[in-house]
């Protein structure tokens, strides 16, 4: 565990926390932010519909804010961290638009999502993000032991610039090996991207020739990677390989039944949450405000500072709300019922998108989105595009919850005011939307829709599972089976959502994060022996957490470099694409 590290960080800032965001958010990292973030957008844009990947931005703005800040004469963390969230936020938004709305091309229908509704599918996710976000913030990042790799990672970054020395070598030097790697890899190409592959049936097995998924199994480590693994284990080999000899199905039926009960398992965990965290935790504060009003007004004054909810933020979250329902039915044409239907839905999937993206640093956005597509179907909602609508809101608002709660977690390290942190969100958010359906409509209108789906020039991998999903669920059994698994195994402590990951996930990726994970455990092992023993054999817990602190250093550099090459490489794919 790194409590002991982040404990005293956050211990020595916990009065920035709580302080004026005054000096935080700053007209200069406004204009720096959002500069940035209609650069990082349009590339992320590009890149999602390009490459079928969305490399996180978050390092690689960190940086460029803390560089552009201090040349201005700025050297405020909390500065820097503001505007690198303006600067971040609008690639998820990119991410959960690209990642979804070109199905609607790709089944010929191009004519009915014009630049109007694409608008009013990225508006509507982002406020809904928005809202999501600020009422489960102190949940999941100020309560629960999550990792959040990426937060971290950030911090780390930020923190290491101010240090200098020997933890800014370390973190800077790891940072450009795995960027070198990266581009030998994607550039010259000469790194394979997959090592060790073999060609078994339905199974894409495999490593992962990728530092960052290496690091994130690092960072998150000992049992949610074991979890994740045996996920990978019972889909690929006691599933597809095992059903599909044994005669029960052939290997096409296996992976729907995998990717059915992967979804199951991960919605089943996100209603675990609810169930089991946020609706007792909301009935003892109902039954506190009628009954203990007293304690009620303690319990509101000490969570309406910095970082809580007062009433006139559930005024403008409510309105956020209601405007985002506005857009669903009317921009889109949606019935009441349906409205409600994704708006509720939209909650649950943006929990499963925080915890995820808190235990691994993925956020299968496009599914959670597909998984409340399907929902809205089994309501009677028939039309295609419709449907792919309520899957790009869903998409939106979930890629731009795993970008805030990350970002949150690195503003908790660092003493950032979460309502600084959350006012910058809003800004890049806002500005993104724009900015990514602009660049969605001028390259429809370059291209053609016939450029969008598998083999053409813009693959649109995720768009293109969610347009197959649009007619139902390939196995509703395993759904069902999942789904009350996940709620099960959530309310008895096992992690279900790393379990669906480990399900639904190429098993590729579930390999190279599990080595991750076992470069942690002997990193662990052998920096216990390195430290030695006391006089009465216990290890020396100073030295101990040293070598924890410069793993997690070292982890975080390498997944930064990672980032950082991944948005150059985009930036100049923009580059090629606008005037090659």
């Amino acid at each position: 565990m790194r409590e002991s590290g982040y404990t005293r960080e956050i211990k020595l800032n916990r009065t920035n926390e709580r302080a004026p965001r005054r000096g935080q958010i700053s007209v200069a990292g406004v204009i720096i932010g959002c500069i940035g973030c209609v650069i990082i957008t349009a590339s992320s844009v590009y890149t999602a519909l390009k490459m079928g990947a969305l490399p996180w931005p978050t390092i690689f703005t960190s940086i460029t804010a803390l560089v552009l800040l201090r040349a201005l004469g700025r050297t405020s963390l909390s500065e820097a961290n503001v505007t690198q969230i303006i600067m971040s936020a609008g690639s998820m938004v990119a991410g959960g638009l690209a990642f979804t709305i070109p199905g609607i091309w790709m089944l010929g229908m191009g004519d009915k999502a014009g630049w109007v509704e694409m608008l009013a599918v990225a508006l509507a996710g982002t406020l809904l993000g928005l809202v999501c976000t600020a009422l489960i913030r102190q949940r999941f990042v100020e309560e629960s032991d999550l990792e959040y790799p990426i937060g971290t990672a950030a911090a780390e970054t930020l923190m290491a610039s101010r240090a200098g020395g020997a933890t800014g070598r370390k973190l800077f030097g790891s940072m450009a090996a795995a960027g070198l790697w990266c581009a030998l890899r994607d550039l010259a190409g000469v790194i394979p991207s997959m090592l060790l592959a073999l060609p078994i049936p339905g199974v894409s097995f495999g490593i992962y020739n990728s530092p960052m998924l290496l690091s994130v199994g690092f960072l998150v480590g000992g049992a949610a990677v074991a979890f994740w693994f045996a996920g990978g284990l019972i889909a690929n080999f006691g599933i597809i390989v095992g059903g599909s000899t044994a005669g029960l199905w052939d290997v096409a039926s296996a992976q729907g039944i995998v990717s059915s009960l992967g979804m199951g398992l991960m919605m089943g965990s996100g209603l675990g949450v609810v169930v089991h965290d946020i609706l007792p935790k909301a009935a003892r504060a109902w039954r506190g405000t009628r009954g203990h009003r007293g304690a009620a007004e303690t319990d509101a004054g000490a969570t309406s500072g910095a970082g809580g909810v007062t009433p006139r933020d559930r005024g403008v979250l409510a309105l956020f709300v209601a405007a985002a329902a506005l857009l669903i039915c009317f921009g889109l044409g949606l019935s009441p019922i349906v409205c409600i239907a994704v708006v509720a839905l939209a909650f649950v999937t943006t929990i499963m998108s925080a915890q995820s993206v808190g235990q691994t640093g993925i956020d299968p956005m496009e599914i959670f989105g597909l998984i409340v597509l399907l929902a809205v179907a089994a309501l009677g909602e028939t039309n295609q595009v419709k449907l792919l609508f309520v899957a790009g809101v869903v998409a939106v608002a979930c890629g731009l919850a795993g970008d805030v709660m990350s970002d949150f977690k690195t503003g908790h390290i660092l003493g950032t005011s979460p309502r600084a942190m959350w006012i910058g969100q809003a800004i890049g958010a806002l500005l993104g939307t724009v900015i990514a359906v602009a660049v969605m409509v001028a390259l429809l209108s370059a291209y053609g829709p016939e450029s969008f789906g598998p083999g053409k020039l813009f693959v649109s991998a995720q768009a293109s599972v969610v347009a197959t999903m649009v007619s139902g669920i390939p196995s509703v059994g395993a759904f069902v089976i999942g789904l009350v698994g996940g709620v099960a195994l959530h309310c008895l402590g096992i992690p279900a959502m790393m379990l669906g990951l480990g399900v639904y996930l190429p098993f590729y990726m579930t390999i190279s994060a599990a080595l991750g994970a076992c470069v942690k455990w002997a990193y662990d092992r052998l920096s216990a022996r390195s430290a030695g023993k006391t006089g009465t054999g216990t290890v020396d817990n100073a030295k101990e957490t040293t070598h924890d602190e410069s793993g997690i250093i070292v982890a975080s550099g390498v997944l930064g470099g990672e980032s950082i090459v991944g948005v150059i490489i985009a930036l100049m794919s923009v580059a090629g694409g606008l005037f090659g």
